[in-house]
């Protein structure tokens, strides 16, 4: 044996020697018992306070739904110019944004801006063809351009549609009411009311048609 194959083989007893003390020693690291944490349970997440690692993370607010908001906060306050402001900038990042054109309807209608207003709830019913709150909105917009019959078909299309939500009745019933059609236009006024004893101007315009005695 050469001086280096001795070598060799003395290293290999130092290794072996120093492995099997140590695993008959007991001192080393078994699972879940001898990893103890060094700081305090509070400071430990996942342990005490799983919260701090499995908690989700708050969603950002995305930029057209936030503008959105900043227009519906300006209308609360009367702003209407911010409000403008707002749709139109949500409107160039999501041309096609339902809540976005149903408030730029809304805020047309208030400027009288009739034609424009239509094109915006034809947009509308274009993107969704059984949107009722278009269908209504339209109507009220047709009547207000003169177009009658018009008006009439999407108000009952909104009626068709939903039911059971008071406004669309009382929306007919405002149109018929304008256009002379008293009968048709008590009928609904009582269907409104029926469905939200909430609507007042409904309770008011039955009370007018029935107990004045007007002409039907």
């Amino acid at each position: 044996m050469t001086l280096f194959q001795l070598g060799l083989l003395i290293a290999a007893a130092i290794v072996f020697w120093l492995f099997f003390k140590q695993l008959f020693s007991g001192s080393y690291p078994k699972r879940g018992i001898d990893y103890e944490a060094s700081l305090p349970d509070e400071h430990i997440g996942g342990v005490s306070r799983p919260d701090k690692i499995f908690k989700k993370a708050t969603p950002l607010p995305d930029r057209t739904e936030e503008l959105i908001g900043l227009a519906d906060e300006a209308i609360e306050k009367g702003d209407l110019l911010e409000a403008r402001k707002a749709i139109e900038s949500a409107l160039i990042r999501d041309e096609n944004n339902v809540e976005a054109l149903r408030r730029k309807g809304y805020l047309l209608l208030e400027d009288e801006a009739y034609e424009e207003a239509k094109a915006v709830y034809e947009k509308l019913l274009a993107i969704d063809p059984d949107d009722d709150i278009a269908h209504d909105a339209l109507a009220n917009t047709l009547h207000k351009l003169g177009d009658d019959e018009a008006a009439q078909a999407h108000h009952r299309r909104a009626i068709a549609i939903d039911g059971n939500y008071a406004p669309h009745y009382f929306n007919y019933a405002n149109t018929l009411y304008d256009m002379g059609l008293k009968e048709g236009a008590l009928a609904n006024y009582k269907k409104a009311y029926a469905l939200d004893s909430s609507i007042e101007a409904a309770k008011e315009m039955i009370e007018k048609l029935e107990g004045k005695g007007e002409e039907k």
